[in-house]
């Protein structure tokens, strides 16, 4: 059975792409690739088609992930139709998507950091308006959670 989660943030350009390469690598080198599909998308319209923040590509980059594939889309009230996941990047972002999320929606939605280990955070940091530590804590709590969602994915399905 076929898994699909979709990662969302405010732009679709630090965050969500982040969260998208590394669980993308991190699914390929746990041989799932072909049992879950990966997306991800902004609550905002900003970036639409544009690539991940260079300060984000620059960071995973230097992890071993390739962001440079991905393009910002915004997220919409048919994607609760095509994934099980959706998985919002911080509380605002949480209640944009309860916004629109179908009474009928019975995947999961709530924030991604439920999946790490790091109790110290329940949000994922926007380092948008920061400094380059900033991508760095976002790439540390990503990992965390990417290997989480892969063990409850795991056991759940």
């Amino acid at each position: 059975m076929s898994v699909n989660v979709l990662f969302v943030c405010l732009g679709n350009i630090c965050r969500s792409p982040t969260a998208h390469g590394i669980f993308e690598e991190k699914v390929r080198q746990a041989g799932l690739e072909k049992r879950i599909q990966i997306d991800s998308a902004g609550t905002g319209a900003w970036h639409i088609g544009k690539g991940p923040d260079a300060r984000s590509q620059r960071a995973a980059l230097k992890r071993g992930y390739d962001l440079s594939h991905l393009r910002a889309r915004q997220v919409n009230p048919a994607d609760f139709e095509e994934y099980h996941y959706i998985l919002a990047m911080d509380h605002s972002n949480l209640q944009d998507l309860q916004a629109i999320r179908p009474a009928h929606f019975t995947g999961h939605l709530g924030l991604f950091l439920e999946f790490g280990e790091n109790a110290h955070y329940r949000e994922v940091p926007d380092p948008y308006y920061g400094e380059g530590d900033g991508f760095e804590l976002v790439l540390d709590l990503v990992e965390s959670a990417c290997d989480g969602l892969i063990q409850h994915i795991k056991t759940q399905r």
